[in-house]
């Protein structure tokens, strides 16, 4: 089953985005700034089934 360049790079970019607002969050979980933690995890929670969802569109897209 080969994917297509598109794909995998969109799926890469969601993920990088997830990784990014993760690490942002814990940073600014460091310094108490609790408000901007609680919108990046929502951002984390909507990152993630965006992911899977570009990933199981883009298997379906080669059967």
């Amino acid at each position: 089953m080969k994917r297509s360049y598109r794909g995998v790079l969109l799926l890469c970019l969601v993920l990088f985005a997830n990784l990014i607002c993760t690490q942002y969050a814990v940073n600014l979980f460091y310094f108490a700034r609790y408000e901007e933690v609680i919108g990046l995890s929502v951002v984390n929670l909507l990152l993630f089934p965006l992911a899977v969802f570009l990933y199981r569109k883009e298997g379906r897209s080669h059967e």
